[in-house]
């Protein structure tokens, strides 16, 4: 177990810190470099059982008199109640951008990242950003192609790599992710600044 853990952190410092800058939620390349691909191919497919959705909800945060920030948000936890996956998207009210997170367990390989695919449409890769004792972080700029597959879809596909190089797949409901992200927070929390 512990060997397990000290080798999800070696490969997670070792991405972070020679991870070049990369172009996040964005769709997978075409294969340019076939020779590098394949170094990191997984060697066989796996699903992640026993996980546990709940609903997508938006909660919004309004800090003083600063624009509310608001995240669609939906947990996966496993039968024990660890988390098995997270994933958060943040926006700023009136920016048109989005930024997508996913917090998942240690023990992955880090280099392929992340990658999420609509009802077995376009695949979107995102990097893993950083690592803490307890989670990994994938993360970045959503691509609003993504974001409009994910409000019509019906399902999205996660999967990872971990670290005997096996993909690790789990597919979430997207039937209420529309509804949430369009409609009204379930919860605003309010900072007023006294001076």
């Amino acid at each position: 177990m512990q060997h397990s853990l000290w080798r999800g952190l070696v490969f997670c410092i070792a991405v972070v810190l020679s991870s070049p800058d990369v172009a996040l939620a964005q769709p997978a390349p075409p294969t340019a470099n076939r020779a590098a691909e394949d170094e990191f191919a997984a060697r066989g497919q796996r699903e992640a059982r026993n996980i546990r959705y709940g609903d997508w909800q938006k909660l919004c945060f309004k800090p003083g008199g600063a624009k509310m920030v608001c995240r669609t948000t939906i947990s996966g936890t496993f039968e024990t109640g660890q988390i098995a996956l997270r994933i958060y998207l943040t926006e700023r009210e009136g920016s048109g951008a989005a930024r997508l997170q996913l917090f998942l367990p240690v023990g992955l390989y880090m280099r392929p990242g992340a990658k999420l695919t609509v009802d077995k449409g376009t695949a979107y890769r995102i990097p893993f950003t950083w690592c803490l004792t307890n989670t990994c972080i994938a993360g970045g700029a959503a691509a609003p192609a993504l974001l409009r597959e994910m409000e019509t879809g019906k399902s999205l596909i996660v999967e990872v790599v971990d670290t005997n190089l096996l993909a690790v797949t789990t597919s979430l409901p997207l039937q209420n992710f529309a509804a949430a992200r369009k409609g009204t927070p379930a919860q605003v929390f309010e900072q007023n600044i006294d001076e």
